[in-house]
């Protein structure tokens, strides 16, 4: 049991993580085989605190010299099957689960920074990560200093003598641009300073950032990790130490996981492997076909030889997951009426699931953006993001051609 701050006993893991395949770990890491009540399910444990058998224990462990559990702020048993579960998918010493991808990245940021700091990001981001750093941030007196995802000479000459953080995202929502995790991780290192990936729309079955030099890796774990929109939840995985003071800004300002999503998470992971493998054979066919439609304009996926992110693609990723954009030939009231034309696929925020979700994200993940800000990051009223589920692709093409044609109408 994994529960103090400071102590991972590794004991839960079955076999050794480095030898075990992505689809073998999504079923096993996480749990240790109890033999005294056989179960198979990982349990749901509801209680909100825990009783010491005495008050030498209870000092033992609020000193960090004892696993156990404490109270439910600090540690849950459900919860850590979870962690223990992203953590050996990603490949890191250790995981922490969130109420919402949102208070990971928010703890996360407020633990490596502090009044007077820079941190440097990509500008491409998830909507509500680049309101909490543009709008957030300055109110507590830390700069952000934003460049484009592929300007990697921009990048280093944008870190300064109080950047103590390098943030990125890869593939960027919405618009699937790819960013050298490898090239990003050096930059970190030449500099000292240590750097974090947003890493949702990649999965750790695509693509695994700590293996090519990123300190912190980051899930919304509410999309692919949990895969049945159903829960919300969020994930940082990165080395012991520096997570303890994660864990701190976790305990203090309250984002925990409850029991039950915690449950559902680690079921869903259970399912990774394969969902992800629809999801990536999904994503390539119905991309290659939109890329042909006489009233798309472009085609935002990594997996297309035509992306200028290809080639990076291919070196840091095995898959390139269930996710695409596309730009209608067509105003914002007809790329609406496209929208809303789609029976198969649901008008959704959100992705990862069985289900395919669309959106516009003008008018949902970048709704509160300002039209310059939505511009800057490539943004139009015309684009669509498509999150593909696992339906049978040819009834998903079905949909969307049929969508299409009320432009001739």
């Amino acid at each position: 049991m994994v529960n103090s701050p400071g102590v991972h006993t590794g004991e839960e893991f079955l076999t050794s993580r480095d030898a075990t395949g992505p689809s073998t770990r999504s079923v096993h890491s996480g749990r240790a085989r109890d033999p005294q009540s056989g179960h198979i399910a990982t349990p749901i444990h509801l209680s909100s605190t825990y009783f010491s058998r005495s008050t030498r224990e209870l000092v033992e462990y609020l000193e960090g010299r004892r696993s156990s559990n404490f109270y439910a702020r600090y540690s849950n048993p459900t919860v850590e099957a979870a962690e223990e579960k992203i953590a050996a998918l990603e490949g890191g010493e250790r995981a922490l689960c969130f109420g919402s991808g949102m208070a990971a990245i928010s703890s996360l940021l407020l633990s490596q920074l502090r009044h007077g700091d820079n941190v440097v990001a990509t500008r491409e981001l998830y909507g509500g990560t680049f309101e909490f750093l543009e709008r957030m941030l300055p109110r507590w007196g830390i700069s952000v200093t934003f460049v484009k995802p592929a300007d990697l000479k921009g990048l280093e000459a944008a870190v300064g003598p109080m950047t103590r953080l390098i943030y990125t995202e890869t593939p960027t929502n919405p618009t699937l641009t790819v960013v050298d995790i490898r090239a990003v991780a050096e930059i970190a290192r030449r500099n000292r300073i240590p750097c974090a990936i947003d890493s949702t729309f990649g999965s750790p079955i695509n693509q695994r950032p700590i293996g090519f030099g990123f300190d912190f890796v980051i899930h919304s774990a509410t999309k692919y990790l949990g895969g049945h929109c159903d829960l919300v939840g969020g994930a940082v995985v990165g080395p012991r130490e520096p997570l303890r003071d994660v864990w701190l800004h976790r305990k203090l300002l309250g984002g925990i996981l409850d029991p039950h999503s915690a449950y559902l998470l680690e079921r869903g992971m259970k399912t990774l492997a394969i969902r992800m493998e629809r999801h990536n054979k999904n994503g390539l066919e119905i991309a290659r076909h939109l890329a042909e439609h006489p009233r798309i304009k472009r085609v935002f996926y990594p997996g297309l030889s035509e992306h200028p992110g290809h080639e990076i693609a291919k070196r840091q990723m095995s898959g390139f997951g269930g996710v695409l954009a596309f730009e209608v030939d067509a105003t914002k009231e007809e790329t609406i009426r496209v929208v809303e034309a789609l029976e198969l696929a649901y008008l959704a925020p959100s992705l990862g699931g069985v289900e395919t979700l669309v959106s516009q994200p003008s008018m949902t993940s970048h709704y509160f953006l300002t039209p310059e800000e939505r511009a800057a990051q490539g943004i139009s009223d015309s684009l669509v993001r498509v999150a593909l589920g696992i339906e049978d692709a040819p009834d998903l093409i079905r949909d969307l051609d049929r969508a299409l044609e009320t432009l001739a109408s």
